[in-house]
């Protein structure tokens, strides 16, 4: 059965204290998770630490990175590589979302290598992809996807791919408002595994988790998790609402 994924991203937002009460608040309220559901915190660099010690010892809960390096080490100045990230016990990477695509010019190549290096370190990499406003209105979405996952993915062998979490992410839907119908949802998330089954077969597309990532709030949650290839959701704004996040993470299949 397909992992079922409640992941927040919490982007640049909030400080180190802000960041321990949110967690405080959501480690409190009254959830549980089944043993094909996880939680997934996608934190900012400075507060991977606090939030590992946060949830240490809870069952199915991770903390992830919002970006990786795609080198082992070197003079990059600023940048964290996955050794780094291994070193303190994180074992997922958000990769290729799409504000990184736009404001830091990450391009399909740049990301196939940051998905090589995390899968060399046994980090699982949360690939994002999914098409801008004028993608869609051109109605050539398909085409878009399918070449951001030719160009980053399909270089992998079918084990490797398994260990690989796709986010689609309408950008025209993140931080606006706006949300993908459920049924614009579901075809974008049966396309998709229906290119990993091209590739690699049936079986392989079935094991990989497919997450949306479009303004889901609470009170959508459920009815896009409902969706048969929507398997839970990269949560920007919501995750960071302690009672939002929860009802996310209860909603999940």
């Amino acid at each position: 059965m397909r992992k079922q994924i409640a992941a927040a991203n919490w982007k640049m937002n909030l400080t180190l204290a802000q960041g321990e009460q949110l967690l405080d608040e959501i480690i409190a309220a009254p959830h549980s998770l089944s043993n094909n559901q996880l939680a997934v915190f996608a934190v900012p660099f400075p507060y991977l630490t606090m939030a590992q010690q946060k949830l240490s010892g809870k069952q199915n809960v991770f903390v992830a990175a919002q970006n990786c390096y795609s080198k082992k080490s070197g003079a990059y100045t600023g940048e964290v590589s996955v050794e780094m990230l291994q070193s303190i016990g994180i074992q997922y990477v958000v990769l290729g979302h799409s504000e990184r695509r736009e404001y830091f010019n990450e391009s399909n190549h740049f990301l196939a290598e940051k998905v090589n290096i995390c899968l060399e370190y046994n980090i699982t990499p949360i690939f994002c992809c999914g098409e801008p406003l004028h993608i869609r209105e051109a109605d050539t979405q398909n085409e878009f996807v399918g070449k951001q996952l030719e160009e980053s993915l399909f270089h992998l062998s079918a084990g490797q791919i398994t260990k690989v979490v796709i986010a689609y992410e309408p950008i025209w839907a993140i931080g606006t408002g706006k949300t993908a119908s459920n049924e614009q949802a579901q075809e974008m998330h049966a396309f998709i595994r229906q290119q990993f089954a091209a590739k690699y077969g049936e079986a392989v597309a079935n094991e990989i988790s497919i997450l949306y990532g479009g303004s889901v709030k609470a009170n959508n949650a459920s009815a896009i998790f409902a969706q048969p290839d929507v398997d839970g959701g990269l949560v920007g704004g919501a995750s960071l609402i302690a009672n939002d996040f929860t009802a996310i993470i209860n909603a999940l299949k």
